[in-house]
């Protein structure tokens, strides 16, 4: 919910809302401007008093050639308005000039509804002309497929509508909103950015920013009311952080333990979580006591099944050290260890209350683990946010020189990203399953050559190459798109060459992923850049010469 109404009020700007046909752009476009104090202008409802005429007797006279031309010229004018809230017609960003233009002219929200929702919503409306046909299910989804790649290009913010109320969907998107005005206001003076995992009471902050682990005093004492914290940790991360942690929280009057692992993806199993639990037995920590994962994403998995299973569910934070953890396995809940026969097949959803991701910590990170991290961040540019890639081909030179500002703005987009799909998807069963683009490939690499021996991130690098590989053999992107994803990953500093295991024994290694539905193997694929899918059907022919090329 948002606490401070006044600071809604005070977002500047246009805000441009697009969508299917029945996706609520007008209802939550006149709510929301009423709530912002702008104006309120739906595109379809300018150009009908301008004719004269209703948008179905444009089509019937112009056709749909001449309507978008009509639509084209309105919205040219419009964007020299400023504070508004401008309703686009669904089919207006189908245009490439149109689409550069509503980005230029302010915050693009995307409403996305699910196809049955839309049939649901729109099947009794007569005034829409390109759903009057004799089955406008299968129009709609034609429609939808053609469309919602041109709004993933552009959209700021991507609001999921489900079957929440409109008020539940105006009081989050506000929420986006202000994190996003934020977002931008901070960039420059490198002020702490907040953003918010929406799940309903389960909510919880992701600050992101330099000398954060020098605030634990303001972010986290109102996590910690017993005065107490188990801190989790491995031999690499104590001697540069742990004394700093404990006695900042000591210094407030927290009791603190530290349980220090050894660090490694190797050591991310059964055996390191009942080191864990020994310590939480012997100190006897307590149901309301939270275990802090101070570390990178093996910590983090680690730390949170064990919050999830001693007593049945202790509180846990995430402090994040890699840029890896920091952007993607700190946030959403994911936590658990490997087996010896695949990679986190024993685990939990969990969410954390609070994710702190202080950006000084990537100062001691080494450059492979930094590379590393970048594999998850390229990645949301790959599979939902077009414009982000675009910025990463932009700046990834400064990202790998670690230049704050750069790091920062790619962290809390990263972040975002992941927040907004999380919010939507919490437990993977459906769209969630996008945010594993590569990992499929990527795990059968940790597995068959030994957990350890590629880092997480380099692994996922080689294996959305293969991805890529796969989706132009589908026929879905060009060679020069592939060529274009392994530029951009080689750029930071990632393998793009995936091990020559074997076409069977690759098989083999990915029949054990937890993806695996009814013994097929589904894969996060790109039908383009940025727009993934998850498809099962693959033609056994093709998956097995994207196999056969690894090592060449």
């Amino acid at each position: 919910m948002i606490t401070n109404l006044s600071s809604a009020k005070q977002i500047s700007g246009n805000i441009i809302l697009v969508g299917m046909p029945g996706s609520g752009k007008t209802t939550v476009g006149r709510l929301l401007a009423k709530k912002l104090q702008k104006i309120f202008v739906d595109s379809d409802e300018e150009i009908q008093r301008r004719t004269g005429v209703t948008i179905p007797h444009i089509f019937d006279v112009e056709g749909e050639a001449g309507f978008r031309q009509r639509e084209s010229a309105a919205l040219a004018e419009l964007a020299q308005r400023e504070n508004m809230v401008l309703a686009t017609g669904g089919g207006a960003p189908l245009s490439q000039a149109n689409r550069a233009l509503l980005k230029r002219c302010g915050v693009v929200v995307y409403l996305k509804s699910s196809v049955h929702d839309l049939w649901h919503r729109t099947r009794h409306d007569h005034n829409r002309p390109l759903l009057q046909t004799a089955d406008p299910h299968a129009k709609l989804q034609s429609l939808y497929d053609q469309r919602d790649p041109c709004y993933l290009e552009i959209a700021d913010i991507v609001m999921h509508t489900g079957k929440q109320s409109v008020h539940m969907l105006l009081t989050k998107l506000l929420e986006r909103l202000v994190a996003l005005q934020g977002f931008h206001n901070n960039q420059e003076d490198g002020a702490m950015q907040t953003l918010t995992v929406g799940l309903a009471e389960r909510s919880y902050p992701i600050h992101v920013g330099s000398g954060l682990l020098q605030r634990t005093a303001e972010l986290l004492l109102p996590h910690l009311p017993g005065k107490r914290a188990v801190i989790v940790t491995n031999t690499t991360v104590a001697p540069l952080y742990l004394d700093r942690l404990q006695s900042t929280l000591e210094r407030q009057g927290v009791r603190c333990s530290g349980i220090v692992l050894a660090d490694g993806e190797q050591y991310k199993n059964a055996d390191s979580i009942n080191v864990i639990y020994n310590e939480l037995l012997s100190v006897r920590s307590e149901r309301g006591t939270p275990l802090i994962a101070l570390g990178g994403g093996v910590i983090g998995d680690m730390t949170g099944f064990a919050a999830a299973t001693y007593l049945r569910g202790v509180p846990f934070i995430q402090i994040p050290t890699t840029l890896l953890a920091q952007v993607d396995s700190s946030v959403g809940g994911k936590t658990g260890i490997n087996h010896p026969l695949g990679k986190n097949m024993i685990g939990a959803f969990y969410q954390p209350q609070l994710v702190l991701a202080d950006t000084d910590t990537l100062e001691t990170l080494p450059d492979k683990e930094l590379s590393a991290g970048l594999a998850e961040v390229i990645k949301y540019g790959l599979i939902r946010d077009l414009s982000f890639l675009e910025w990463l081909e932009t700046n990834m030179d400064k990202l790998r020189a670690r230049d704050k500002t750069s790091l920062q703005y790619a962290i809390a987009r990263s972040c975002q990203n992941k927040a907004e799909v999380v919010a939507a998807d919490e437990r993977e069963s459906g769209e969630r399953a996008l945010l594993n683009l590569g990992h499929t490939f990527g795990h059968a690499i940790e597995n068959g050559m030994g957990y350890g021996v590629w880092l997480h991130g380099e692994a996922v690098a080689a294996g959305t190459v293969m991805a890529a590989d796969l989706s132009r053999r589908l026929g879905w992107l060009k060679e020069a798109e592939v060529q274009r994803v392994r530029t951009l990953l080689q750029r930071a500093g990632l393998p793009v060459v995936a091990p020559a295991l074997g076409a069977e024994k690759y098989q083999q290694l990915m029949g054990l992923d937890k993806k695996v539905e009814a013994g097929r193997i589904r894969f996060i694929l790109l039908k383009a850049l940025g727009q993934a899918v998850i498809e099962s059907n693959i033609p056994d022919g093709l998956l097995r010469q994207t196999l056969e090329s690894c090592g060449e």
